[in-house]
Order: C-alpha cells, then structure tokens, then sequence
C-alpha cells in the first residue's frame, strides 16, 4: 500500500494564505473564498471587469469541480454574454466538453467553444489580459488543438497543469485542475501512484479551504478504492454538506462507502442524490426518469440490505418511467435519453437477477431493448444465461453463452474503454463456468471460473458494484463450497470481500463455508454481520431466516 502521507511530503508547500492577491493578475482583489449558493465556495480571481460576470464565472467553476458538466457550460455562457471576450469563461466553457474520469473528450464542441476568441490558438492567446489566463487557456488548448492522440495530450495537459501549479502556489484551482487531470491521465483507469498524489494535493486544497467542493471531490476519486477508502472517509462526509444542490455530490459520497461496505451510509447518499436530480428536471419541465447511475448504485444498496421489494420496484420503475421520457421528448434529447436508458436499463436488470437470486422473476421476464456488440447488450444476455443455466434450461443457457462469445470476438481492444474487452470475457467465462457446474462437469467450470478471477485480479480497480454483475471470486466459492470443498471455498469467499467488502452473497458464501468446516464461533460472527446490515430487511428474505436460525443454534 502506498501511504498517503509519502505523497504528502512530496507535494508543493502551501505559500501564502489564499486571502492574499494571487499575484497581481485580477481586476478583482481576493478576500476569501466566494460562496455560491448550494454548490461551495472557492477562489478564482480573472481579469473580468464585470462583478456579475465574475460571480457568474465563479458558480460555473464551482459547478466544473462537481462535474455538473451540462449547467458549468451554461453559466460559463451566461458570464459570456456579461462580458464580451471574457477569456476565462470560454476557457471552462471548453473544459465542460473534457471528462478527464469518465475518459470521454467532446473535441468538436470544446474546438468550438475556444473559437469564440479566434480562429487559431495564437489569436486567442492575445486575448488574455494576465499571464495566468494565458497559462490557463495554453493548457485548454493542448486538449483541444494540439498533435497526437487523446492519450499523448492527456500527458502534455498534466505537464502543462503541473507547470501552473508550481509557478502559482497560491491558485487553489490551479492545483485541483492538476490533481484532475492527474487522475485523468490514465484513460479513466486507476493508476495507484497518480491516484494518491492528487489525493494528497486535493486534501491540501480541501485544508486551506473546506469549502472548495472540488477539494472534496478530488480526494474521494483518489482514494475511492477498498485499501485507500478510509484516508477519505472526511472528504465523503464533508462533501455532501459542502454542496447539496449537486447532485453528483451527493452521489460521489457513495464511492467511499461502497468501497467500506458502509450501506446505510450508500443508500442515504443515492437517495439524496436522484432527489436532487428529479427536483432538477421538475424545475426543467424534463422526464423524472428512475434509471441511470446514481439509481444503479441505489439498485445495488437495496439488494446489499435485503430490501428485494423496494430494489424491485426501483427496476420497474426505470423501465416505466424511462419508457414514458422517450415519449415524452423529441428531437436530439430523445435520441441523447434513449441511448442512456438503454444502457441503464439492462444494467439494472441484470443485478436484480444475480443478487435476488430469482431466476423466474419479474427481472429475468422484463424486456430490456439493447445495443448490438456493447456492453449493456452482454450484460443482458449474462442475466439471461446465467438464469437459465440455474434453472437447468441448458438450452436457453448455451445460446446465451453463444451470443456473449460473438460479442468477445467482435470487440477490440479499445482505448476509450481500455479494459471492456476483459470484463466481457470474463462475463463469458463466468457464464461457461456456471453452465458447466449445473451440467456436473465440477472441474471444467472450476477452470473456467476461476481463469476469470485470475484476470479480475490482473486489472485495474473499478469502483462501484461489480462491473462484471457476478465477481468471479464469489462464483468460485459457491462452485467450491457445493462441491465440498469448503476450505478453498472460504478462502475465495475472503478474497471476494477483499474487493467488495460487505458484499452481502459472498458474507453469506462465507458463514455457510466457516460451518461447513465445523468454525461455529466465525460463522456465528459472520451470519451476525449479516444480520446487522440486514436491519432493514423484507422479513421473508430466505438467508435472513437461515442467519437468524444459526444464530439461536
């Protein structure tokens, strides 16, 4: 494990109190951080002579370190039209078209946005009033206009960020920009060391000033893994507080205390966060649609807690509601809906099946439209499998397997979705393996399982629920524990909650292992966890009965 404090003593001291001119470069003299209303407050002096425009401005940064990305470019637009050629407000214009995490880059719109102070990156440069905002807009400018591919200019934008925060110490957005796109760098998949060092900036950010959502922010994406979640356990209960009108701040809590098992804590965050959302779209005359990813974690925590009622009745509700938004709208809105309902949509169905466990249920029978050779379309046809071959319809089962197969063998190694080939063949390999079990040939779907824990294990991190639906780890114990090897069953059972801690099936695969092999004092511990998270439970969840009963044993 990488301590955090080692990156600590490596990064930049903290200089002068942010109270203080950055400089001499702004029309408008710092006295703290300013507040926008529900979102934070940081500081970001410009050379904007307008105090309309430069609050303006100040809300779109505040909304740009939230990832609020579709209302950062509206107010950066409104602080536009209050002053004409306001250069850093077409800078984060541009900025809203690049999401350094999600490893996407609208190149087209953000060549658009910086075309509105001239058609070649040196035209616009004599725009800009300071030094600064000419360093800020050169580094925009790498993303957007330089050589290479997306990959390259990722690494020339950190450099150039990396220059900004050594030459201006005390620009507290200067050394957030950094740790983003220090997290950025790596295409959206976590690089341990880059990961820490811009935890530690963020945090020292967050120090000077607790307000600055994207300090928060920073620090959770650092650290938003199982060995790491609890150096950000502050920044995931300040954030939430420190912007509630955001939704993705709310949200973005969650991915500490799921990486903590920390349910209650996961299921307040989404709750907060779609609250926000569908009060958003009320307010926007938009669809309240019950899909999509702040739902999916929510999907995922109901389960965890043994709330299979409200868990299936979110599901339903996605696919009513998101059936009557596509009426609902017209034009690019419907076509920009349809594509994100038709990759949540089948998302949430498949955790439904998998965690619920019913393999004729109202999820495995729901219609769910899907795309052709992407990722939600191999999820779909998972679930499908994987309850067929459980309810011993070999048929059904083995032409899932067969679609899945052709779907591995039309994808590519892709660098915008750098590891969806392997999750993909690991579903494939989960599913073969599954088939083979109920089929009786115990060894062949040991080998194929577990050859898909074993590249689980080579990739990256992904915070969240399972991206593979059903961790391959978990698989394996429920393959090895019926087939009566309990020992090596409790031992994929661990290394299942070492990645997915207080993942309810696999605390469930592991008391009933620790019985098997005759450990009543660690299966009584591990069915009483079970029980505690349960505390909400629909009373006729089966495994609750089967905790509650060994427990009075």
């Amino acid at each position: 494990m990488i301590s955090l404090h080692a990156f600590l003593r490596q990064v930049l001291p903290i200089g002068i109190a942010m109270a203080m001119t950055i400089g001499s470069l702004s029309a408008h003299e710092v006295q703290g951080p300013s507040p926008s209303a529900g979102l934070g407050a940081l500081v970001f002096p410009t050379s904007a002579n307008s105090h309309e425009a430069q609050a303006q401005f100040e809300r779109a940064a505040l909304l740009l370190h939230l990832f609020e990305y579709e209302d950062a470019a509206a107010a950066f637009i409104k602080a536009q039209s209050l002053e004409p050629d306001f250069v850093m407000a077409v800078w984060g214009e541009a900025m809203t078209h690049n999401h350094p995490l999600w490893n996407q880059l609208d190149e087209e719109a953000g060549r658009k946005a910086l075309r509105k102070l001239g058609e070649a990156p040196a035209e616009r440069a004599k725009k800009a009033k300071t030094a600064r905002e000419k360093d800020y807009l050169s580094a925009v400018e790498i993303l957007y206009s330089g050589s290479g591919n997306k990959v390259e200019r990722d690494a020339r934008y950190d450099k150039a960020m990396q220059a900004m925060a050594t030459k201006y110490p005390d620009d507290d957005q200067a050394q957030l920009f950094h740790a983003l796109a220090l997290e950025g760098r790596s295409e959206g998949v976590r690089n341990v060391p880059d990961y820490l060092q811009a935890a530690a900036i963020a945090e020292r950010m967050f120090r000077r000033n607790p307000q600055n959502p994207g300090a928060a922010h920073y620090w959770i994406h650092g650290m938003d893994d199982p060995e790491h979640a609890a150096g950000a356990i502050e920044a995931a209960r300040a954030l939430s507080k420190i912007a509630p009108d955001a939704g993705h701040a709310q949200h973005m809590t969650s991915h500490i205390f799921i990486a903590l098992g920390l349910w209650d804590d996961l299921i307040q965050a989404n709750e907060e966060a779609v609250r926000v959302v569908y009060a958003h779209a009320r307010e926007r005359g938009k669809p309240e649609v019950h899909c999509f990813h702040y739902n999916e974690w929510l999907l995922y925590g109901y389960f965890q807690q043994g709330r299979r009622r409200e868990a299936n009745a979110l599901l339903l509700s996605c696919k009513r509601t998101g059936d009557a938004g596509l009426k609902a709208t017209g034009g690019k809105e419907a076509a920009t809906l349809a594509d994100r309902f038709h990759d949540s949509l089948p998302t949430m169905r498949a955790t439904t099946v998998i965690e619920s466990g019913d393999w004729n249920g109202a999820a495995v029978q729901l219609a769910a439209d899907h795309h052709d050779g992407d990722y939600s379309n191999a999820v779909a046809v998972f679930a499908s499998g994987y309850a067929a071959a459980q309810r011993d319809d070999f048929a059904q089962a083995t032409e899932s397997l067969q679609a899945l197969s052709r779907i591995v063998d039309a994808t590519s190694p892709d660098g915008e979705a750098m590891q969806l080939l392997d999750y993909l063949t690991i579903l494939r390999d989960d599913l073969d393996g599954a088939i083979a079990f109920r089929r009786g040939d115990v060894d062949a779907a040991i080998q194929r399982v577990g050859r898909a824990a074993t590249r689980m294990d080579m990739l990256a991190f992904d915070f969240g629920p399972p991206v593979t639906i059903k961790p391959p780890r978990e698989l394996l114990g429920e393959i090895l524990l019926a087939s009566g090897k309990p020992d090596d069953a409790a031992e994929e059972f661990r290394k299942s909650l070492k990645a997915a801690p207080n993942r309810a099936l696999s605390l469930l695969g592991l008391a009933r292992a620790e019985d098997a092999l005759k450990d009543h004092a660690a299966a009584a511990s591990t069915y009483a966890k079970l029980l505690k998270i349960w505390h909400r439970a629909d009373n006729d969840l089966p495994a609750m009965q089967e905790a509650r009963q060994y427990m009075a044993r």
